[in-house]
């Protein structure tokens, strides 16, 4: 590829439940075969109804023990608890495995911008939303479904991919050589995490943020691989859970 170039999807407006995002986003955007397009998972998950009131949840031991640990809402924690397989560390954050392997603080939920006493959820099955997204668009395209997420050891939130459809996550350098003739070895690159950076990079936060970027020029694989490490081979989760547990 020569050239690769981002587009806003401007005048998107606010989302209810129950809108056609592939149509919305056709209506304002004239999208190409081999497009990929980028969606904040935000109104993904507004579109799929995944509000939630904290006033329904009945917050059990756990949840009262870690929030008072931590000074947040009992509630609020109860709610990260139900949208989690696994909890990695209680302390000084929640830091969990999401039902569909995504790993994150809080599992992802958000409280900015949908009212007092209420939380949003991210989408329950976002490779499924993104199908169900690429499914309604007219031209051929790849969709990724794009949240933020803190990183070890830097500051600084980024924008990775925690749904996709129509492209492969990875591509896999194996077999192929460097500039040296030598043979790579191990290298799997994690192309829906450079791509869900780049949009989210034009995103923007906050108020004046647009939530769908389509990135148009890129050569992709369009199948294989899987992004989120199997447990038994995450030396990292591993190690967090055992000093979770010893302190």
């Amino acid at each position: 590829m020569d050239s690769v170039s981002c587009h806003l999807v401007r005048r998107f407006p606010s989302i209810k439940e129950g809108d056609d995002l592939a149509a919305m986003i056709e209506d304002r955007f004239a999208l190409r075969d081999g497009d990929v397009v980028c969606i904040a998972s935000t109104v993904v998950s507004k579109s799929e109804g995944r509000f939630k009131r904290l006033e329904g949840y009945s917050p059990s031991i756990r949840a009262q023990k870690i929030a008072e640990e931590l000074e947040r809402d009992p509630r609020f924690i109860q709610a990260v608890l139900d949208e989690s397989e696994d909890v990695l560390i209680e302390r000084p954050f929640l830091l969990v495995a999401t039902r569909f392997g995504h790993i994150g603080v809080n599992a992802g939920i958000d409280q900015s911008n949908v009212g007092q006493g209420r939380i949003l959820l991210l989408p329950e099955d976002p490779g499924t939303s993104a199908d169900r997204i690429r499914g309604g668009l007219e031209k051929d395209c790849a969709v990724i479904v794009t949240d933020t997420c803190g990183r070890p050891f830097r500051c600084g939130v980024a924008g990775v991919a925690i749904g996709w459809s129509g492209i492969a996550p990875l591509r896999d350098w194996r077999g192929k050589r460097d500039l040296e003739g030598r043979e790579l070895e191990i290298t799997l690159e994690a192309i829906v995490d450079e791509i869900a950076g780049m949009a989210n990079f034009l995103m923007g936060e906050g108020e004046d943020g647009n939530p769908v970027v389509v990135v148009r020029g890129l050569e992709y694989p369009k199948s294989g691989g899987r992004i989120f490490r199997p447990r038994e081979l995450d030396v990292i989760r591993e190690r967090l859970q055992e000093k979770d547990r010893r302190s």
